[in-house]
């Protein structure tokens, strides 16, 4: 059993939550937002993210601007911001596409407070689980009774230590959701 493994594995956790919950859109314009929105382009043969296909910058708190590398594609890239899902319509403008981000209704807010709580459950679902491989490879071991009540508490009390980080992290996202 090895500790630095089960601390990378839970830290490891944390990373994917923290990138799953950057594309959670919470009224402030922010580039991370249009990371996971692929588009079909070039007539539909190729489907691509958007930061594979320009630049994401914001113009300020509530305006994305994007810049196609291949200007060609720019109502593609349009189009598919604006089937995405996110309520997002965005316009071109010359060689750009500018997003404007609309404030959040309190609807909307719940939703995703709702769906945040979600990907916070299986965060912690995914480091418990790392604590119970861990612990099945303490038993494994030929350890005496004391070295295997030691490790067990030393995971226990990383798993306690990721779970804490856990909810912090779902505390400030709902704050930042919750902000008008």
């Amino acid at each position: 059993m090895d500790l630095n493994q089960v601390n990378l594995n839970m830290r490891k956790t944390l990373e994917v939550l923290r990138g799953d919950l950057s594309t959670i859109r919470t009224g402030r314009a922010a580039p991370n937002l249009l990371e996971n929105v692929s588009v079909l382009v070039y007539g539909g043969s190729t489907k691509l993210r958007i930061i594979e296909l320009g630049t994401v910058s914001a113009q300020d708190s509530h305006t994305l601007v994007v810049t196609p590398f291949d200007p060609s594609i720019i109502e593609e890239i349009r189009k598919g911001i604006q089937d995405s899902g996110l309520g997002l319509n965005p316009t071109t403008d010359g060689n750009l596409i500018r997003i404007s981000i609309p404030p959040l209704s309190q609807d909307r807010r719940e939703e995703l407070i709702h769906l945040m709580h979600q990907k916070l459950e299986n965060a912690k679902i995914m480091v418990r689980q790392v604590r119970h491989e861990a612990m099945s490879d303490v038993e494994k071991l030929d350890l005496g009774e004391d070295e295997e009540k030691r490790a067990e508490k030393e995971i226990q009390t990383q798993t306690d230590k990721y779970v804490a980080e856990i909810d912090q992290i779902g505390k400030n996202k709902e704050m930042e959701l919750l902000q008008i």
